[in-house]
């Protein structure tokens, strides 16, 4: 079963900053996720002289998890039956986190792995993507590869050299003990609600937070397939809010639909964004001797706030693009240890090789119960600048450097001086400008964003 190569066709690129997503049944549809996957098949494991590196003969493996979303079920088997037409042995882990199959991949020696999810989306949409050996993200060129070869000529196995499936549910166990081997003591006494957003993370993440100790009321854990990040989970935290402060918990976690981020609320309600958990984990890790080169990789978009705190603390911050995946580049360049984004996906290399939620959350709670301190007390480690967002829809992202924008730009970093930034960035899948500006008050950062946004509808058209 094969259908016309998208990416070549329709003259855009196929896989987008997390693999590839769409409207699944309309954009992603089971012929363009059984094309995927043979072709992922054949760029990530067609190669028999890697077996030798991993003391194994035979057939290469891949690992395929999923998030709870109806369209999954569809997808998955479309996955699995172009995996395993490819002469590939297919472990099927079921309902698990995005991190958790990237683990996975490297624990069980896998050749690649596949997660089926749309993140913090909707219901209707999913996504597909893959983890090399090791369970790291493709690069863009190996994903450019996988796009090339969509739709080609190939032969197929038969006999005994297809790719045979199996069951391996039992493999979310192996995960949640690795998260648990990394938390350096136990979290007794500490009440929490967790907010599962109805997705990958209903199951895991409060067994491994009870087996660390803590006290769990769980949220947002009964996916129907249609209910994912439904007025729950990390991109809606008002009923994780109301179920801490009326529990009187110490502290709320909230997961996104693949658990591979997470955010937190204060025992007051008050919302904790990944910068702040980044600071926090970031003073520990320098104290105990564990941040490299007392430097924490950010995003630009990371606040002004969280550079400055670090600063003070006398750490350094190197900035990236935004998405996790040139975060973690930026690690991997520097062999730095902590990473994220304000948005809550925070990479601790020692431990994942991507944005792991749960092992976070973990990690931040040790945290809380290792000072003997509120979360609120801890988050006071900086002080979030005023940030005013303002997207400029319909607008031609390719004059985003005209001299007449650098001129209001450089006018405004002025008035702004050190307590305030600017920050123009072109969308990069839509016909949109976003304008960011930062300051020491929320009417100066409104302010100077309209005044810049009405010189990108007048420069930009």
């Amino acid at each position: 079963m094969s259908q016309e190569p998208v990416g070549a066709s329709s003259g855009r690129r196929l896989f987008g900053t997390d693999g590839v997503r769409g409207v699944a049944g309309r954009d992603l549809t089971a012929e363009l996720a059984m094309d995927l996957s043979v072709a992922a098949a054949h760029v990530l494991g067609d190669a028999g002289a890697f077996h030798a590196s991993v003391g194994r003969r035979g057939r290469p493996i891949a690992v395929v998890g999923r998030d709870p979303r109806a369209s999954g079920e569809f997808l998955e088997a479309a996955v699995v039956a172009g995996l395993a037409s490819s002469g590939v042995d297919v472990l099927r882990l079921g309902v698990l986190p995005t991190p958790a199959v990237a683990y996975l991949t490297s624990a069980l020696g896998a050749d690649l792995g596949v997660m089926l999810s749309a993140s913090h989306n909707p219901a209707p949409d999913n996504g597909i993507k893959f983890f090399t050996r090791g369970g790291y993200k493709l690069p863009d060129a190996v994903e450019n590869e996988i796009e090339q070869r969509l739709g080609e000529k190939w032969d197929r196995p038969v006999g005994a050299s297809v790719g045979r499936v199996r069951e391996a549910y039992g493999e979310a166990d192996r995960y949640v003990s690795h998260l648990l081997t990394t938390l350096p003591h136990r979290l007794d006494g500490l009440r929490v609600v967790v907010d599962c957003a109805h997705g990958a993370a209903h199951m895991v993440a409060p067994e491994a937070l009870l087996r660390a100790g803590a006290a769990v009321e769980t949220i947002g854990a009964a996916p129907d397939g249609l209910n994912i990040n439904d007025g729950v989970g990390s991109t809606h935290l008002a009923a994780l809010r109301k179920a801490v402060v009326e529990g009187g918990a110490d502290l709320g976690i909230a997961y996104d639909g693949d658990a591979d981020r997470c955010l937190a609320v204060t025992g007051e309600g008050e919302e904790i964004d990944g910068d702040q958990i980044m600071a926090i984990l970031a003073l520990a890790m320098h104290a105990d001797g564990r941040l490299v080169k007392d430097t924490v990789v950010a995003t630009v978009m990371s606040n002004l706030g969280f550079k400055i705190a670090l600063r003070e603390a006398g750490l350094s911050v190197v900035e990236t693009a935004v998405g996790d995946r040139y975060v973690l580049e930026a690690m991997q360049d520097g062999g730095y240890t902590l990473g994220g984004e304000q948005s809550g996906h925070v990479i601790m290399l020692d431990h994942a090789t991507t944005g792991d939620g749960l092992l976070t959350s973990l990690h931040l709670m040790a945290e809380v119960v290792r000072q003997g301190r509120s979360l609120a007390e801890l988050a006071s480690v900086m002080t979030k600048l005023p940030q005013v967002l303002v997207n400029v829809r319909d607008v031609a992202k390719s004059k985003a450097s005209a001299p007449e924008l650098r001129a209001a730009v450089a006018e405004a970093e002025a008035e702004l001086g050190e307590t305030g930034r600017v920050l123009l960035r072109p969308s990069g899948t839509e016909p949109m400008i976003r304008v960011m500006v930062e300051a020491e008050s929320h009417d100066q950062a409104k302010a100077v964003a309209d005044r810049l946004a009405e010189v990108v509808r007048m420069v930009c058209v």
